[in-house]
């Protein structure tokens, strides 16, 4: 049997996972993968102040950071590129690097800086899973920490005052979307017909912008202009996510409604997640080929509205 993993992560809301885009990246690899993962959704406390999030623990080790996590899970023989060509691999490692720069300060601009969406939506949700007198003032440092990012990295002259930043930085991300829409054109997902690592990048990254119920969002509306992006992650969602199968976290305890369609899918998709043994030595074993998504029975399936992707 493969050893347990568990993943600390920010947990759900706004209709996904997790709020958290670098959390949303290792969720959303580890289903596409068929990485079986213990999900144990975290907040601010005096123990996990200092933690960093998401954070992967298996046999006394501790990973953190997506490409460090991913990079572990595909010595565990969960691989999700198995099957991309060197080209696909280096366009993967090449649009993951755009996001990281394009779009990552644009992100953190629009839930940290932007004080109608700071006010109304980043700093409440954070604020009530933080403990007295945490939520006074963490969010508020994050605030802080947001914008330093941005001026550090996009604040070089002759951008000297914060709105010249924000419109060089909103620009970018602009630009960043259409080359992600145009690179995915009218297929499922970015290579090929089964997701892989730039996929749960991609969706780590617009879904919180696609999902939450933003007071102020330009970014958000060129988002929405653009359907191949926006289906892009509808079908990751209702593919991967729905129905809370095994590495999504809990349901709350007053859903239960679902408690029994849970339960039910989960015996549906324990077969398909056994594991072999793990084998140090990549090279000479064969690799796990990514798993397709999770047949759900048809009785099950039927009795829920479905939204086209």
């Amino acid at each position: 049997m493969a050893a347990a993993m568990e993943l600390s992560c920010w947990g759900e809301g706004w209709g996904l996972p997790s709020v958290h885009t670098e959390s949303l990246v290792v969720l959303a690899y580890a289903k596409f993968s068929g990485a079986k993962l213990t999900i144990q959704p975290v907040d601010w406390t005096w123990k996990t102040l200092t933690g960093t999030v998401p954070a992967l623990h298996c046999e006394g080790h501790t990973v953190t950071e997506p490409a460090q996590i991913l990079n572990f899970l595909r010595k565990q023989r969960y691989n999700a590129d198995y099957e991309l060509s060197a080209k696909q691999g280096a366009d993967t490692l090449a649009y993951i690097a755009l996001l990281e720069e394009k779009l990552r300060p644009a992100l953190l601009h629009t839930f940290w800086v932007d004080t109608e969406n700071y006010t109304n939506l980043t700093r409440p949700w954070f604020a009530s899973r933080c403990p007295f007198p945490l939520n006074f003032f963490i969010p508020g440092r994050q605030a802080r920490v947001a914008l330093s990012l941005i001026l550090l990295t996009k604040g070089e002259s002759p951008l000297h005052s914060i709105t010249e930043v924000e419109a060089k930085v909103y620009n970018e991300a602009k630009e960043c979307l259409n080359l992600l829409s145009h690179r995915l054109g009218t297929s499922p997902y970015f290579f090929g017909k089964m997701p892989g690592s730039l996929d749960a990048f991609v969706f780590g990254y617009i879904a919180p912008l696609l999902k939450a119920s933003l007071p102020s969002g330009p970014l958000k509306q060129h988002l929405n202009q653009l359907t191949n992006l926006c289906q892009f992650c509808d079908a990751v969602l209702k593919t991967y996510f729905d129905d809370d199968a095994p590495g999504s976290p809990p349901v709350s305890q007053d859903a239960s409604v679902d408690a029994n369609l849970q339960k039910l899918t989960q015996l549906v998709n324990k077969e398909s997640n056994l594991i072999e043994k793990m084998d140090d030595n990549l090279r000479s074993s064969p690799q796990h080929k990514p798993r397709a998504p999770p047949a759900r029975p048809t009785t099950l399936s039927s009795q829920k509205n479905s939204t086209p992707a």
